[in-house]
């Protein structure tokens, strides 16, 4: 049991939920700062929305990434990965749910470690 007092733990708890972001805010967070791209993933590679160009895993990186959990159903799960190509940079919004695409999800395993930088 916690030795912190109810009245204090609850304060902490809304002041964590207040300053929390949603996947909204991320993208346009993200997207102030030149990650503007909108991906999908297709034939398994991550395809540009605007040029079409697509990306192998290997040609991937991820900056950052946020997970989200559902609030009314917590296996309700969404990923946000802040993406840089060669030649583009933006956000990719993957929802991981019982009933998601999992296309999405091995993409992303599939991007080698060494491309991800640390959180």
């Amino acid at each position: 049991m916690s030795s912190i007092c109810p009245f204090l733990m609850s304060n902490i708890n809304t002041q964590i939920m207040e300053n929390a972001k949603s996947e909204k805010e991320y993208i346009n967070e993200y997207s102030e700062k030149g990650y503007t791209a909108s991906y999908m993933i297709k034939n398994d590679k991550l395809e540009d929305l605007d040029t079409k160009k697509t990306y192998k895993p290997s040609e991937v990186f991820i900056k950052k990434e946020f997970r989200f959990e559902g609030m009314s159903n917590p296996s309700d799960m969404s990923i946000l990965y802040i993406v840089e190509t060669s030649d583009s940079k933006g956000t990719v919004l993957a929802n991981y749910s019982p009933s998601s695409d999992t296309n999405m999800a091995e993409f992303f395993t599939n991007i080698p470690k060494e491309n991800y930088t640390a959180n």
